[in-house]
């Protein structure tokens, strides 16, 4: 393992409990524990899973002019966002490149922004270097939080045992702070696995007190609650169409082509939002769908895509998708071929395999 990469306070408990650990966006992250990937997809979506995504990153908003300062930002709208709630986002750069997607909390006395772990510091300078005259202070605060999230159909019940009955008042999309095991977390009906859930952060030197006290709930070990790594995280997101930063969205996309454009309020101002209604207007040359291998094979990332014996567009995800038991992929692919019913061909080690675009997403998130 190279020494460079960053390690979450939880490090030494996943190399202890037979965690494969692998570099990921500069950490050291587990991607799967002994019982393997697609068990613990299954055990997610049938019961509940613990994650350490403390490789994200958190920046932390305060003043007079931060809705005013946001709203230059960020796509979606943050004048309508009620204090206690959240709402899904995206950066964009002048020409409506997607620079990051991210999730922001309105608090009392604060907001709250959770960024990619590979894109946290080019987004705080992104942030800084738009502070202008706006009476706000900008704080880069990664390396001092936390991040777990407990998900599944359990999460919940999980949840209230070691709150004392505090999180399943919290809507969806709603956070407040709760005490678990004498500490305090700021606690987000949020997750991106499609399931019901809660999203914790706290203090980086109270992580193993919380991750013990969760795992060892007597509901937790009814449910057989088990720590979920890196892979199952990524199809647990693809199933239910969530993009991935480097994936479905980049640099080289607007929201236009990643289907986005919902995250966009296109009503008022915001960096990028005229070059994103001109896409728009013009209608994007490629698109992104969602597809299932009719023939044997695993799409992976890069695979090409044919039609007519031509290249139409590329794979950005591909993987089996354990709860519709296919092989299935995003790409993006000339607008034309993108409609549901649509058949191409996925180049895999050389050899074209049939696939058909299909209804996104593959499976409908199972909110309460």
């Amino acid at each position: 393992m190279e020494t460079h990469l960053k390690h979450t306070p939880l490090r030494e408990w996943h190399v202890r409990h037979g965690a494969r650990m692998v570099p990921f966006a500069g950490w050291e992250m587990p991607v799967h524990y002994a019982s393997g990937a697609l068990q613990e997809h299954r055990l997610v979506r049938t019961s509940a899973g613990i994650f350490d995504i403390s490789h994200m990153g958190q920046l932390e908003v305060r003043g007079t002019d931060t809705v005013a300062y946001l709203e230059q930002i960020i796509s979606s709208t943050m004048e309508t966002l009620g204090v206690g709630n959240s709402r899904y986002g995206l950066i964009c750069d002048t020409s409506g490149a997607v620079l990051d997607d991210l999730f922001v909390y309105r608090l009392p006395d604060k907001w709250w922004i959770v960024v990619n772990a590979a894109n946290t510091d080019s987004d705080y300078a992104w942030f800084t270097q738009h502070l202008n005259s706006y009476m706000v202070e900008v704080s880069n605060v990664s390396d001092q939080t936390a991040m777990l999230a407990v998900q599944g159909p359990a999460a919940i019940e999980i949840m209230d045992e070691v709150s004392g009955g505090a999180v399943s008042p919290i809507a969806r999309f709603a956070a407040a702070e709760c005490s678990i095991a004498g500490v305090v977390c700021l606690v987000g009906r949020t997750g991106y696995t499609g399931e019901d859930g809660v999203e914790l952060f706290l203090d980086a030197g109270d992580a193993q007190t919380v991750w013990d006290a969760i795992l060892t709930s007597e509901v937790g070990r009814r449910a057989d609650l088990a720590p979920i790594g890196l892979a199952a995280r990524d199809s647990l997101r693809f199933e239910p169409g969530f993009a991935l930063y480097g994936h479905e969205i980049s640099r080289e996309v607007t929201p236009v082509e990643a289907r986005l454009t919902w995250a966009c309020d296109l009503q008022r101002d915001f960096i990028g939002r005229d070059a994103i209604a001109a896409r728009k207007e013009a209608g994007p040359q490629r698109k992104l769908c969602t597809f299932t291998l009719t023939d044997r094979g695993v799409p992976r990332e890069g695979c090409e895509i044919y039609a007519a014996g031509a290249k139409i567009g590329s794979v950005v995800t591909g993987m089996f998708a354990p709860t519709v038991e296919a092989y299935a992929g995003n790409a993006f692919v000339d607008s034309a071929y993108a409609k549901v019913g649509t058949e191409f061909e996925v180049d895999i080690r050389g050899k074209r395999k049939a696939a058909v675009v299909v209804k996104r997403p593959l499976y409908k998130p199972a909110y309460k």
